[in-house]
C-alpha cells in the first residue's frame, strides 16, 4: 500500500462483502486504484468458472474506493447510480487484478473505468457512475 488513506479503506472494509470475498487494495497512485483477490472456490459459479458477480464486486469496489479517495471537499459520501460490465474471458484459479481509473471527477457525479485481468489477460471492462452525496442542509 502506497497511499496513507489505504489503511483507512482496510478498516472501513471490515465486515463487508469486499472483505468477505477477499478483496485487497494494493496501491493508490496517479495510475489509479489497484486491487486484487485470489480466486477461491466461493468465487466460482456452479459450472466451475469465475462467477460474473465476483468480477463485478472487485471492479465496483475498486471504483468505489477510488471515488471515496477523490470526493470533493465537504461531500458526505457517494452511491453507485449506474454500472456496466463487459466480460471478455474467465478464470478458474489464480489471482484477479483490477485497476480503477477516474474518467470524470465532478461535484455531483464521478465516472470510473476499471480493467480486470487474470494472468495478464483482460477478462472484464467495467464502467460506473457514482453520485456524490452532500450533507443535508
Amino acid at each position: 500500500m502506497t497511499h496513507p488513506q489505504l489503511a483507512r479503506l482496510k478498516t472501513l472494509q471490515q465486515g463487508t462483502l469486499p472483505e468477505l470475498l477477499g478483496l485487497e487494495v494494493t496501491a493508490f497512485d496517479e495510475s489509479g486504484l489497484h486491487a486484487a483477490l485470489d480466486i477461491k472456490p466461493h468465487h466460482l459459479a456452479p459450472n466451475g468458472y469465475l462467477h460474473a458477480a465476483s468480477v463485478v464486486m472487485l471492479a465496483d469496489s475498486a471504483c468505489g474506493y477510488g471515488c471515496m479517495l477523490n470526493l470533493p471537499q465537504g461531500a458526505h459520501s457517494f452511491t453507485t447510480i449506474e454500472l456496466k460490465s463487459n466480460h471478455l474471458s474467465t478464470a478458474r484459479d489464480g489471482r484477479l487484478e483490477c485497476i480503477a481509473k477516474p474518467v470524470h471527477l465532478g461535484r455531483t457525479t464521478q465516472v470510473w473505468d476499471a480493467t480486470v485481468t487474470a494472468a495478464g489477460k483482460t477478462i472484464a471492462l467495467f464502467r460506473c457512475t457514482q453520485m456524490v452525496l452532500w450533507p443535508k442542509a
